[in-house]
């Protein structure tokens, strides 16, 4: 029976809506919503037929079955009507004429900014199709998290299309399955929606790997069919050992699923028999502390096995999945699995964050809170490290695998991480200030390197100083998103700063040689070079001058000559001091390694800006001639900061004397960061070493140390320019 269609234009639209799922849509909200609220998203299906009329699908029926279908899967999930409407309205303004403020003038700007969240980015030119999908993604999901519901649509959205996908070639059903296995099934597993992501799985695999889908489907079924006597009995006991405790439970068994074997044989490198032969029943309860209880009863029913028991009630997964898991042995020792949860959690466990509107008495309220609302909020954070769009979807798919871990706060509090998440994932967890100042860490109370990983039970606090900040080596072990994000976004300002720094001092360098400065300049002039070299503003020159995209000199000749009228002769060229903190424009070659006191030049490097040579470095070749890369440079009488030097030392092998080597060169207040040996003629080994040191005196200091030690027999600094380049 189809319901009536809301009384207004339930007439005019009689005849041309009979072929139509609306009335079905109507009947589904007429258990929950008001009947004005009905007419509501029965006038945006009206206000959407019309925008999509002659439009048809590539199956051949009707545009607007897609969109009605959309809001039918919601509907099921008891979504409230607006989002009911900007489901109906989803794809309008991507596949119609039609704006962003028709929507907003004709219903509310809360409808127009949930379609335009889940619309793509159909103006803008992108260079292929991934960068269209990432940007669209990207849009999508910073929609989301302002408005947890634009992420609902997509997955009706995506779930429709996958129900419907047989019309499309063969290359599109493995590409579109691609994508719903990497990110809209994680998605849904993140927020909760347990039948969503299964039912998304399963259609994928079937369209991407159809014949490993026939292949598992078939023997699972045959799989069922052996182990029916088997389910049947510990069924039987399990309810009747509850019986007899008064305990009221609902009980069932849990079937497997094809994507979910596959995926188990594939990352544990399994056979199907070792996956399957694990029988699974579910215990729903009424309390919490019920779980508990049913839990004691099971293990004195049949064994439970060592080490495969997890309580995801004390400690939730990141999605607020809670259910305590047991796996015992069965009769004649097959594993069984338990999962006992309330009501409640078996609500969540389903339908995750879209429980809040089905269960809750306030559907209206789209702002998700818990776990789901922390990682909404790592989300936010995320386009500001994040260099594109590229970028960022791989961000967030990192983020939506999460084997986690769970670590404890000082204060007890738990953390859930991705597994192989390290003290720096865990700092940036806590709060992005921690995360940029931390500098080691305490686990388990013993002192702990940043790069470790953490392992679950672990107690982790974390030690921050006032100065420190991130390092770019820290990009090579953190794994969330968030992390990532929080590294690159501080690298990449501290870049800017650093170069905008330089680049000033290099172009005051030049001016001086005419007898000028910045501020002796008109404005205009300057003005005037900027629009002909079509930068934004001084700082967007500074920065390209640091990073060697233009040369100083030639930026000084230019702007001299506009204000004279006329070309002036070069003068003298002064000389730059550097400090050594001038940061990432500013790079010692490795070829011969510099250090104050040294005699040194500095080479331009388009992209990287200054590296800094020893004057006798061979590298340096005839760039002193060319003049156009070549920089004069001088050290500041302020630098105290350490610098790496290589040494090469030859000793005797006698014991002990790499021990004194070490003691030597601590004693002398250097730090060796890299040692390699290498044994010569079985009497004589040579020690390579990269020690720090803060100058010419500091290191011949070290080195008269070295040479008092008996075994010593030869020493010196290397220079490797003869060797290659760099």
């Amino acid at each position: 029976m189809v319901a009536a269609l809301p009384s207004s234009d339930s007439a005019a639209a009689g005849a041309e809506t009979a072929d139509l799922p609306v009335g079905e849509l109507c009947t589904a909200l007429e258990a929950y919503l008001s009947a004005e609220q009905i007419d509501d998203v029965y006038a945006a299906y009206r206000f959407g037929a019309t925008a999509h009329e002659g439009q048809r699908r590539k199956s051949g029926e009707p545009y607007i079955h897609h969109p009605v279908a959309v809001a039918q899967i919601l509907a099921g999930m008891r979504m409230d009507h607006k989002c009911l409407m900007a489901a109906v309205l989803h794809d309008v303004i991507e596949d119609t004429p039609t704006a962003k403020e028709q929507l907003a003038e004709r219903f509310d700007q809360e409808i127009a900014d949930l379609v335009d969240g889940v619309s793509k980015l159909t103006q803008m030119d992108f260079k292929s199709r991934v960068d269209a999908q990432a940007a669209s993604f990207r849009k999508m999901m910073l929609a989301m998290t302002r408005d947890i519901r634009v992420i609902l649509i997509k997955l009706a959205d995506r779930l429709h299309n996958m129900r419907t996908i047989g019309a499309m070639s063969a290359e599109a059903r493995r590409r579109i399955s691609r994508e719903t296995l990497e990110i809209y099934a994680p998605i849904a597993n993140r927020l909760g929606i347990s039948w969503l992501r299964i039912e998304l799985e399963e259609l994928a695999f079937a369209n991407y790997w159809p014949w490993r889908h026939r292949v598992i489907t078939r023997a699972l079924q045959l799989a069922r069919g052996d182990c029916r006597a088997v389910i049947g009995r510990v069924e039987a006991a399990i309810r009747e050992r509850l019986a007899q405790e008064g305990v009221a439970a609902e009980t069932a068994g849990r079937q497997k699923h094809a994507y979910g074997v596959f995926r188990k044989m594939r990352e544990r490198k399994r056979r199907f028999c070792e996956v399957v032969d694990v029988y699974a029943f579910r215990i729903v309860v009424d309390r919490v502390d019920t779980c508990y209880r049913v839990l004691g009863l099971v293990h004195n029913l049949y064994k439970p096995l060592p080490g495969r028991f997890k309580d995801h009630i004390a400690i939730p997964k990141s999605n607020g999945y809670q259910s305590l898991h047991t796996v015992l042995a069965g009769p004649q020792g097959v594993p069984i699995e338990i999962q006992i949860r309330t009501l409640d959690m078996q609500r969540n466990a389903e339908s995750g964050i879209a429980a809040h509107w089905m269960y809750k008495s306030e559907p209206g309220e789209a702002s998700p809170r818990g776990l789901t609302a922390d990682w909404l909020r790592n989300l936010l954070e995320m386009p500001r490290g994040a260099g594109d769009s590229e970028e960022f979807l791989n961000q967030v798919k990192i983020d939506l695998f999460p084997d986690e871990v769970y670590v404890f706060t000082p204060k007890g509090e738990i953390l859930a991480l991705p597994k192989g998440a390290t003290v720096v994932d865990f700092a940036y967890a806590i709060h992005s200030d921690v995360g940029n100042t931390c500098v080691a860490a305490r686990i388990e109370r013993r002192l702990a390197a940043l790069s470790t990983a953490l392992r679950s039970g672990q107690t982790v606090e974390v030690i921050t100083a006032p100065g420190a900040k991130p390092h770019p080596t820290w990009l090579r072990f953190v794994v969330t998103g968030k992390a990532r994000a929080n590294i690159r976004g501080y690298l990449k300002n501290l870049q800017r700063h650093d170069a905008e720094a330089l680049g000033r001092r290099l172009l005051e360098a030049e001016l001086a040689s005419f007898d000028r400065d910045l501020d002796r300049l008109a404005p205009t002039v300057l003005v005037a070079y900027l629009a002909e070299a079509k930068l934004a503003d001084a700082t967007e020159l500074f920065s390209e001058i640091a990073l060697g995209n233009r040369l100083a000199p030639l930026v000084a000749r230019r702007l001299v000559a506009a204000s004279e009228g006329q070309e002036l002769r070069l003068g003298t060229r002064h000389r730059l001091a550097i400090k050594g903190t001038e940061g990432m424009p500013l790079t010692y070659a490795r070829c011969c390694r510099p250090i104050p006191g040294d005699a040194v030049a500095g080479l331009f490097n388009p992209g990287r800006g200054i590296v800094v040579h020893r004057r006798e470095c061979r590298n340096l070749g005839d760039f002193e001639r060319q003049g156009d890369r070549w920089i004069e440079l001088e050290w500041d009488d302020s630098v105290e900061m350490d610098f790496a030097t290589e040494v090469s030392i030859d000793m005797a092998n006698r014991p002990g004397s790499l021990a004194s080597v070490a003691a030597a060169i601590a004693e002398m207040g250097s730090n060796i960061e890299n040692i390699q040996s290498r044994e010569r003629d079985g009497r004589t080994t040579t020690l390579e070493l990269l020690i720090n040191v803060r100058g010419r005196q500091h290191l011949a200091r070290t080195l008269r140390r070295l040479r008092a030690i008996a075994a010593v027999t030869r020493i010196g600094r290397v220079n490797r320019s003869a060797l290659r380049r760099v």
